[in-house]
């Protein structure tokens, strides 16, 4: 079996090991691969995995051999599924590798919102607390996030796992989902329609999958649902998220602040609008990135690789 890697540089940039994949097929890896290097990269492979590298009808129709997709990731948003299927070609994801690290990054992007520890420091660095004259000293509103409500939009299992961590805080934890989850409800977590839960919550967080349904689904309409005082949060997809819409209401405080890891063009161009906006916290795509998660991931991928050669594939992903 012939294994190719498109964009290895992401889930290992060199402090983790390919050696097991290896014991499967021959095995090469690229770090990153252009749109237009597909084919030619993987005009004899058995095997893909990818992260990001794109697969439409046309570039798979281009590969007879292909029998297999490995997404070393959950979103499957890159892949026609649906002619993939048609080929008989196997598409599988990875559903939970990143729930700690994706809950915790929430709480990091919350965090730096309410307590400012990295302007503190700066400002400590610069000398004003020393020349303050008081054994204290802020320069940033400070807030407690305990009593707050946070509103998540997507109750999975990273949805889930963020409302336990926000309970441990003492947060008041409201939801939306498109399903009924007596887990969440069981924990005393609470229910409410979109409309109702953007329009009191203290703090938004988004944990639902691209789709046609779900892109742009925070628009202009829906951030003026939004109290003023209120941060949103994105560590799923950015295009969720009409960003042209979410930097005019940041410049014009119809919102607080966005906290966001992800961008509806990584890495974006010069132009994003969000580079400019008051309020608005970016971090580069990490909070799948610990070490501890890329471990979980590089293993689960190994293991959707050999339940496929052996014959009792997982992580299917279906039409």
């Amino acid at each position: 079996m012939k294994i190719v890697v498109l964009d290895g540089h992401a889930l290992n940039p060199g402090d983790l090991s390919w050696d097991d994949f290896r014991s499967v097929g021959t095995l090469t890896v690229y770090d990153r691969t252009g749109k237009d290097e597909i084919i030619q990269r993987c005009i004899d492979a058995d095997a893909v995995l990818t992260n990001k590298v794109p697969f439409t009808r046309e570039t798979m129709e281009a590969l007879p051999k292909l029998k297999y997709i490995g997404i070393t990731a959950t979103g499957y948003n890159i892949i026609d599924i649906k002619a993939a299927d048609e080929m008989g070609i196997t598409v599988t994801n990875v559903p939970e590798y990143s729930t700690e690290g994706v809950a915790e990054s929430v709480f990091a992007h919350i965090l730096a919102f309410t307590h400012r520890v990295s302007e503190h420091s700066e400002l400590v660095r610069s000398g004003r607390w020393g020349s303050c004259g008081y054994f204290t000293f802020w320069d940033y509103p400070l807030q407690e996030i305990h009593g707050k409500r946070i509103g998540i939009i997507g109750m999975g299992h990273i949805g889930m796992r963020t409302a336990e961590i926000a309970d441990a805080f003492g947060m008041e934890v409201v939801y939306s989902s498109r399903s009924p989850k007596p887990e969440a409800e069981r924990k005393g977590f609470r229910p409410l329609l979109a409309e109702e839960l953007l329009r009191t919550s203290d703090f938004i967080t988004l944990h639902v999958p691209l789709t046609p349904d779900t892109e742009k689904m925070i628009s202009r309409d829906t951030l003026r649902m939004m109290k003023r005082s209120a941060i949103l949060i994105n560590t799923a997809r950015g295009a969720l998220i009409d960003e042209e819409a979410l930097a005019e209401a940041l410049t014009d405080g119809t919102i607080a602040g966005a906290g966001l890891d992800v961008l509806a063009q990584e890495p974006p161009s010069d132009g994003s609008p969000l580079l400019s906006a008051p309020g608005c916290i970016i971090t580069p795509h990490i909070a799948w990135a610990a070490k501890e998660t890329r471990i979980r991931l590089m293993n689960s991928v190994l293991d959707n690789l050999v339940s496929f050669v052996i014959g009792t594939p997982k992580n299917i992903i279906r039409p």
